[in-house]
Parts: structure tokens; sequence; C-alpha cells
């Protein structure tokens, strides 16, 4: 199987850890964020992965190399231009019919291989991971009605959402929908794949799930990896 790890973002959420580093090797504990994510694919049964790099690239090809530590295949593609998550996709030689794509920021637990086994079952165009989310609002919210008599009062509400792990596999065939050069994210790729007419399919998982971006996310990750037992639960050899 074969994946491709978007790392070509500056990170700009995690500043200053970012100012000197790329965001995949801002650490979690005693390892950088990729080098977790490559651990876990190798487990997974993953053989080749394509790192998409772009800001300080140089540093990740320096510290991943050609993958062998891990029994991995690794090469990479280099963006001259920012061309975000999917438009680098399209500088990519070599892909699979089927390839799964993971962001360089996320710790998770999700079964990579299953989640391919889904879309292939599925025989989706697109299938994407996701997750359920809970979010807690610090006010008390208020609701009026058209002439501005209050008609709820909710303290501290909370939402239950489903949200995009980052994680997705893809057909090759919907690449075409990138045109040559352009910055173009992963929504509106999904976008194109729908208007098409292909079938985007969406993998649920209970899986523990946290966008390392943010400093709430990378906190916990820390807290995490502060413990053996946590920490070997994503460390997969």
């Amino acid at each position: 199987m074969q994946a491709v790890i978007l790392a070509g973002g500056k990170g700009t959420r995690l500043r200053p850890f970012t100012t000197s580093l790329p965001k995949p090797l801002v650490p979690v504990g005693d390892y950088p964020i990729i080098e977790i994510v490559l651990r876990q694919l190798r487990h997974f049964g993953f053989s080749e992965v394509i790192i998409s790099t772009g800001h300080l690239a140089e540093l990740i090809e320096a510290y991943c190399g050609d993958g062998r530590r891990w029994r991995l295949r690794i090469r990479y593609v280099r963006e001259d231009k920012p061309l975000s998550t999917a438009g680098a996709l399209r500088l990519i030689r070599g892909l699979r019919r089927d390839f799964l794509t993971i962001n360089g920021d996320v710790l998770t637990k999700l079964d990579f291989r299953a989640l391919c086994d889904f879309h292939r079952q599925a025989m989706a165009s697109a299938t994407v991971a996701v997750c359920e989310r809970r979010t807690v609002v610090d006010f008390g919210t208020i609701r009026l009605d058209g002439d501005d008599r209050l008609a709820a009062y909710v303290e501290k509400p909370s939402y239950r959402y489903l949200v995009s792990m980052g994680v997705n596999v893809f057909d090759r065939e919907v690449l075409r929908l990138i045109r040559p050069e352009e910055a173009l994210g992963i929504p509106d790729l999904i976008a194109r794949v729908r208007g098409a007419g292909g079938c985007v399919m969406g993998y649920r998982s209970r899986a523990d799930w946290l966008d390392i971006g943010r400093l709430d996310d990378y906190q916990t990750a820390q807290d995490i990896f502060s413990s053996p037992r946590r920490r070997a639960q994503y460390l997969r050899r």
C-alpha cells in the first residue's frame, strides 16, 4: 500500500515552535510527529511513502532519509510554490490506483488498513475519515424571535459534530480534476469529485484523534506521551 504525507505547510498555528522547525518535526514527547505517523503506516502494511514538502523541506528530508530505518521506501516531492494540500498531489509520479493521504500534523489510532479496505469495497472515488468532536460554548447563548423576545437561553451549551480527521483515500483518477500547478485544498478537491459525479464516502471512526496544529491538542498529545503505557499505543513497531 502507498501513502502520501502532506508536510508542506508552514505551521503558523504552532509558532514559535515552527519558526525553525517544519511542523511535522515538532516533537511529541521524544518523537517528531512524522516519525509517529511513519511507524503507524509501516505497522498497517504500507511499504511506500511519498512526503510532499515545502517549508523547510531539507530538514524533513534529512530526518526521514530513504525510510529504511522504518523498513519503508520514502521519496519526496517538493513544492516550488505553495500548492495547498491537494495541489501537491498533481506533482507526484507513480501513484497507485488507490492511495492514502494524511496530514503531517495528525496524531491518531486510526486503522489505516481498514480505511483503505472500506474505500475499495465501496468502489469510491474518495473516502474521508471522520470522527466526532464536542465543543462547549463558554457563554450563555441567546436566541431571540422575530420581535426580539427571548426564545431560548442556554448556559454553556455543547455541540457534537463530525469532522475530517485529515486522512483520506483517493482513486488516482481524481487527479485529473486538479490543474497543473494549481493551489487547491483537499476540501475543494472533494467538492470537485462530487460535482463530477464521483462517489465520496465517509469512514466513521471512534479512534482517538488530535490535530497537533491546535495548541490545545498539542498539549493533550504531550500529556499522552508522558505516559509510557499510553505512548506505546501510538508508537507502532
